[in-house]
């Protein structure tokens, strides 16, 4: 599968790029866009202040001009948190996805969005202060009204970015059944 993975409001940090490396050590061609053009953050706050300042509308440009030349073989979109409402946006957009694969976020979805069965699947933080219930159950309804096809997987106790080793939210068992789960998505979309 052709990958498009959007890093968080950290930025490209090494867990991004370990996680790259995972999906193509698994047979697939993976991109992995700075959309904070170089710069990283240590915390949460100071990563959204970075967000707030460039805007969101200048980040999905910037995600929408990384994905574009490469739409056209069929992207399956993939994000960690922020990263994941610019791959659901760019999925929902693109009538050539293969699939979005959301890590630890989800985003607002438009009242006339429309796909065709599109396979999504979400692992998020049981509970996720950033993705509360009420949001998610709202948030799968209007995806199925939408015409996906949503798998929502749920881990107790683990912190909202739990795949990044580098973080305290870090939850090696959850990291590693995410991965696993993943992976199997990953794989029923290339027998598509």
């Amino acid at each position: 599968m052709n990958i498009m993975l959007f890093h968080s409001t950290y930025g490209l940090r090494p867990a991004v790029e370990a996680a790259a490396e995972r999906l193509r050590g698994a047979g697939h061609e993976v991109w992995t866009p700075d959309l904070f053009e170089g710069r990283v953050f240590d915390s949460v706050e100071a990563g959204r202040a970075y967000r707030d300042e460039v805007g969101l509308d200048e980040l999905l440009k910037r995600a929408v001009l990384a994905a574009a030349p490469l739409s056209e073989r069929g992207l399956v979109y993939a994000g960690f948190s922020l990263g994941a409402a610019f791959a659901q946006n760019l999925a929902l957009g693109d009538e050539k996805a293969r699939g979005l694969l959301l890590l630890h976020g989800t985003f607002e979805i438009a009242e006339d969005a429309s796909v065709d069965e599109l396979p999504v699947q979400l692992h998020v933080a049981d509970p996720d202060a950033f993705e509360p219930h009420d949001w998610l159950t709202a948030w799968y309804l209007r995806m199925g009204k939408a015409g996906a096809d949503v798998e929502v997987h749920r881990y107790p106790g683990a912190g909202h970015l739990y795949t990044d080793p580098d973080l305290a939210d870090y939850d090696e068992e959850a990291a590693e059944r995410t991965w696993r789960v993943a992976l199997g998505f990953l794989e029923t979309l290339a027998e598509r």
